[in-house]
């Protein structure tokens, strides 16, 4: 069950840490593509921008899930010796 939680953390922060890449990439590449001093470039760094956030949260949620997961396995052993 604990391997379980730890395989899901993992997976998230992995998932998140891709999700956080492609948005940085996103953000990197309005300021070349994008045409500059016009309304719609800061429109398409909005989305990228709140994206960022969104998997930095996630990211730290998954991060907050493996170290319970590691505190709770650290317990179980302690008791078990």
């Amino acid at each position: 069950m604990i391997s379980n939680t730890l395989a899901t953390g993992i997976q998230g922060i992995q998932d998140g840490m891709y999700g956080m890449e492609n948005a940085a990439r996103k953000i990197a590449r309005a300021g070349i593509d994008g045409p500059q001093g016009s309304a719609d470039s800061g429109n398409s760094l909005i989305e990228p921008i709140v994206d960022l956030k969104l998997y930095e949260r996630s990211v730290q949620a998954s991060a907050q899930v493996v170290k319970t997961a590691d505190e709770t396995l650290g317990t179980l052993l302690d008791i078990m010796i």
